[in-house]
């Protein structure tokens, strides 16, 4: 028998699962606690060539692909880079399907100058096998390096300046793209808060431009990310797609997704524990076992291993004003999950990866990031937990960060989280120094790092949660100084975490779990 996504335990039950970074750990929820699980997968579409020849000849707001292009033109095609879907999907990636098809059209009309570029914007380099991987063999083996390449936000002379917003925002984008007769873009959505204007935005442009919404004043002011209509980030990014669309002549091509992100012999962990059968059971409790027994980088690696057998559910192309809403509405039909009311105690797992340790561990900062970033804002309507509520989460805070990807990011953990938590003080006193590193910037330039701004970022990004929540609790930490210097509280058990949670808040709290991965979003209103 199949269970609702939304379940309140009336009776002693089978313990729930939940992440602690890469290992599993069960939950033991008092009755009246609130189980909030991830919609089913979407139905995959049955004919995905068929779907992106479709959209390419009936766009929406633009005339069709192939009455763009003329002979001799100049052509950029701007690609998501490896921070969606997560983890990678199960080859071959949508973006090879898009781009062959793409390219396909693009050889028969006599476009010959085409570069393509991976919006990375302040992202590490993906390496050679990683955009082989996402591209395919036959386009990688073609046009890498010299025609598909990384996009460098310190190259000074491969930025343009092509606007300003009028808020006074710089728009600077990458020159081959301001420079082109046409501008392709190539994006697989994952969350509502990636995609149109976004894309070219963001995703190729410099620190200048990015300094206009990567900051904590835009930051505080967002009521969800994943919410556009009511995130000031989607609005400080329509200003400058506004400038994007004046200047260029862009054509968007984004593609959605479902959640199938565990194949065999994992799917059962997208299930409601309700549901599973004693094999399955037995099989948790076999890798709940293994999990423990095993060295991190062989636990991390079980989950690696098996790339996700997502499938493509929507493609939608043309202008990207016109296209953008269809592919929201698309992602919301998947992730929307109806929830009335808001709790006072908000309970989830941090899993082992996010879109800044693709084949890294998930150190400290980003840990952070999932929590108070993402899966806090993993609503529409209202937040799941009350002004002031706790959050409770399984994560070891292993103080461990991978030294190629996040070198800058020990730093800003180490050096600068001591002297302050104030997002707004770390922006005035240390960001652009900081982001100025020249050793941090070669490393981004010609090496796998992230940008030395980057850990700001990532703490900015944390910044709704914070002034939304009055606690962090966290269930299972390794040691002490790494939750501290986070603004966090540690607790050895789940119960001991309750009767903590309990003396700032309601002697009989409301509690809700959301069942994270795969993805979900709480589509919270009254009670």
């Amino acid at each position: 028998m199949s269970h609702p996504q939304v379940v309140t335990i009336d009776r002693k039950s089978a313990p729930r699962i939940a992440f602690s970074g890469d290992q599993l750990v069960e939950v033991d929820l008092p009755i009246g606690t609130r189980v909030v699980y991830p919609k089913p997968p979407l139905a995959g579409l049955k004919d995905v060539d068929a779907a992106i020849r479709y959209a390419l000849n009936h766009p929406d707001g633009s005339p069709p692909l192939y009455a763009k292009l003329r002979p001799g033109m100049k052509v950029v095609i701007a690609i998501d880079d490896i921070s969606m879907p997560l983890p990678p999907m199960k080859r071959p990636d949508v973006r090879e399907r898009v781009l062959t098809i793409v390219l396909e059209l693009l050889k028969d009309h006599g476009v010959e100058d085409i570069e393509m570029i991976i919006a990375t914007a302040f992202h590490r380099r993906m390496t050679a096998d990683e955009i082989k991987r996402m591209v395919g063999d036959r386009i990688f083996d073609r046009y890498y390096p010299k025609r598909l390449y990384n996009h460098d936000a310190e190259d000074p002379k491969g930025l343009k300046e092509i606007g300003v917003t009028d808020q006074g925002e710089v728009v600077e984008i990458n020159k081959k793209a301001a420079e082109s007769d046409l501008l392709i873009y190539v994006n697989l959505n994952f969350v509502p808060m990636n995609g149109g204007n976004k894309s070219v935005a963001v995703g190729l442009s410099g620190y200048r431009s990015l300094q206009a919404h990567h900051n904590p004043y835009v930051l505080r002011k967002c009521w969800s990310y994943m919410d556009p209509a009511k995130s000031e980030l989607a609005t400080a990014f329509a200003r400058q797609g506004k400038i994007v669309h004046e200047k260029l002549d862009v054509f968007t091509i984004e593609t959605t997704v479902n959640n199938r992100m565990f194949d065999k012999p994992l799917e059962f962990l997208a299930k409601n524990e309700d549901d599973w059968s004693p094999a399955e059971r037995a099989a948790a409790k076999a890798l709940i076992f293994t999990l423990k027994k095993t060295p991190q980088a062989a636990r991390q690696a079980i989950f690696e291993r098996v790339p996700a057998p997502y499938e493509v559910t929507g493609v939608f192309a043309g202008a990207t004003e016109a296209v953008h809403p269809k592919t929201i509405e698309r992602g919301f039909e998947q992730y929307l999950t109806p929830v009335r009311g808001q709790c006072d105690i908000l309970v989830t797992g941090i899993p082992f990866i996010s879109p800044y340790n693709v084949n890294a561990f998930l150190n400290p900062l980003l840990v952070q990031v999932m929590a108070q970033g993402y899966i806090f804002n993993l609503y529409r309507g209202m937040p799941v937990v009350r002004k002031g509520g706790t959050m409770i989460i399984f994560h070891p805070c292993t103080d461990k960060f991978d030294q190629v990807q996040h070198a800058s990011y020990i730093e800003f953990v180490h050096n600068l989280l001591p002297e302050t938590r104030d997002a707004v003080e770390l922006h005035k006193r240390y960001e652009k120094k900081f982001a100025a590193n020249p050793a941090h910037i070669q490393a981004y330039r010609t090496g796998n790092a992230y940008h030395p701004a980057h850990p700001f970022y990532m703490w900015y990004w944390g910044e709704p949660g914070r002034q939304h929540l009055g606690r962090v609790i966290v269930v299972g930490a390794d040691n002490e100084y790494i939750p501290k210097l986070l603004g966090y509280e540690t607790a050895r058990t789940f119960a001991e975490a309750l009767e903590m949670a309990r003396q700032t808040g309601p002697a009989n709290p409301e509690i809700t779990m959301l069942h994270t991965a795969p993805m979900l979003m709480a589509d919270v209103t009254e009670a």
